[in-house]
């Protein structure tokens, strides 16, 4: 019995020990890399602002009254973005950079035939550089593949350029501090191309909770589901699926995050505090890498789920599926103590009685705190809490088109406040916040799904901000 009960008590103590070991800062291991363990969670080092750099809170450049623009990759979202940017007042297109020259000539095809005048094309593997030096650009466009984004958004900078960069902005994190490190330093804009913010249903949504048509909002869901396989074999040099295979985690967060980050006024009251991250094995993944590139090993899931908690003791579930045959879905779907909203799958309100402004229900109608509202209720709310963006350029939208007319919606306003020497309505911050889930996701996946400190790349700033503004002139 003394026997037993002094192997109980070595036991005991052996596990107390090795528990203890993996509550210290090392984690068993998991410090490097730029992080340790601390109160439960790997940690990133976040670096000081250092002299000479200001935060870009609210920063609003002088007025552009022409915006000269230089595109840097015009393949299948790049050349798009030309076809809107011919639509748009007070621009001018000065230089068009691509490795592929009949990218180039389809462009420029589009301002000749809009009555703009060509611009000069630049082929090479460093070209984005000499258009980047000009002196006769305000703004460089970048939509090449993402793993290149940061390097000429940076570039851009450096030589006074304003930026805006397609989705995600940055892979890692420490691209993502670089993203605002060199925009607080040049003072330059750096703006990530967040179409989903300009959604029509996103958009008003996003306007009904900043009303309080909702109540306090609880908790959000987003996504990016698409089933890629007929595209795979699209992106030059395979690089999409290449990506792919050889990353892990949230790949693709900002399409279902941007428009909840937005909702909620993040680093404009609020902020991401941690997030944890599961996957499921590859499965059609690894069938397509097999495929396209002759490889036995898919290191991304067939799908990741990350859930994130907020200063506020808010919650976001944010999916990532790109190879499953299920429907489109970016879900965006806010819960509210007085209400909810959904995009996908299926587009709705519920709403409770008297949140809604007086007269929004029209008369007869009953709003159902237990379903969806009637698409009469729904009509008439939308109508009422549609966005001064929309009210003003919506109609002019979905004729130019671009998803619907979001995309053109997105690069109206980023001309009109450049043009008006307004802020952005997508700072730096937002491209750092939204961009960083793919990189702290793979953290978390690699150490068993453990929480991992989302940083705070406003460095204290976060709640100096009251809300979200588009500001207008």
């Amino acid at each position: 019995m003394k026997y037993s009960r002094l192997f109980v008590f070595c036991a005991a103590l052996l596990v107390g020990i090795a528990m203890q070991s993996c509550c210290c800062n090392d984690g068993c291991g998991i410090e490097g890399e730029g992080y340790k363990w601390q109160n439960g969670m790997i940690v990133f080092d976040e670096p000081a602002r250092v002299a000479g750099q200001e935060s870009m809170l609210g920063f609003a450049a002088e007025p552009i009254p022409v915006v000269r623009v230089g595109f840097v990759g015009i393949g299948m979202r790049g050349s798009a973005a030309v076809q809107r940017f011919t639509h748009l007042q007070g621009v001018e297109v000065k230089g068009l950079c691509d490795l592929v020259q009949e990218n180039i000539d389809k462009c420029q095809k589009m301002l000749t035939d809009a009555g703009m005048a060509a611009a000069d094309g630049y082929t090479g593997e460093e070209d984005y550089k000499k258009l980047c030096e000009r002196d006769d650009i305000d703004l460089i466009y970048v939509a090449t593949d993402c793993t290149n984004h940061v390097k000429v958004a940076l570039y851009a900078m450096e030589h006074g350029k304003h930026v805006a960069v397609e989705v995600p902005g940055a892979i890692t994190l420490d691209e993502c501090w670089a993203l605002v490190d060199t925009s607080e330093r040049t003072r330059r804009h750096c703006m990530m191309l967040e179409n989903c913010v300009y959604d029509f249903f996103e958009l008003t949504t996003m306007n009904m909770a900043h009303q309080g048509v909702f109540g306090e909002i609880v908790h959000a869901e987003g996504a990016y589901i698409h089933n890629l396989e007929p595209y795979w074999e699209g992106s030059y040099k395979n690089w999409r699926i290449k990506f792919n295979q050889s990353h892990r985690g949230d790949l693709y967060p900002t399409h279902g995050f941007g428009p909840i980050c937005m909702a909620l006024n993040m680093h404009r009251g609020n902020k991401m505090t941690y997030l944890v991250s599961i996957d499921t094995k590859s499965v059609n993944g690894l069938e397509v890498g097999k495929k396209l590139l002759d490889v036995d090993e898919f290191l991304n899931g067939d799908h990741t789920t990350t859930f994130i908690k907020t200063e506020l003791g808010q919650t976001i579930d944010l999916q990532y599926d790109v190879y499953s045959p299920r429907p489109y879905d970016r879900r965006y779907q806010l819960t509210g103590t007085k209400g909810f909203a959904s995009k996908y799958p299926i587009s709705g309100y519920t709403f409770t009685e008297g949140m809604l402004k007086e007269g929004v229900v029209p008369e007869g109608a009953t709003v159902n705190p237990h379903g969806f509202a009637s698409q009469e209720i729904m009509a008439a709310a939308m109508d009422a809490y549609k966005h001064t963006i929309h009210q003003e350029i919506e109609e002019v939208a979905k004729k130019v088109g671009g998803h619907g007319g979001m995309d053109f919606v997105m690069d109206y306003r980023l001309i009109y406040c450049l043009q008006n020497g307004l802020p952005l309505d997508q700072d730096v911050y937002d491209a750092a916040e939204w961009s960083c889930i793919t990189h702290l996701s793979s953290v978390s996946l690699k150490h068993n799904s453990v929480p991992v400190a989302i940083p705070d790349f406003t460095r204290g700033d976060w709640n100096k901000l009251d809300g979200v503004t588009f500001h207008m002139k």
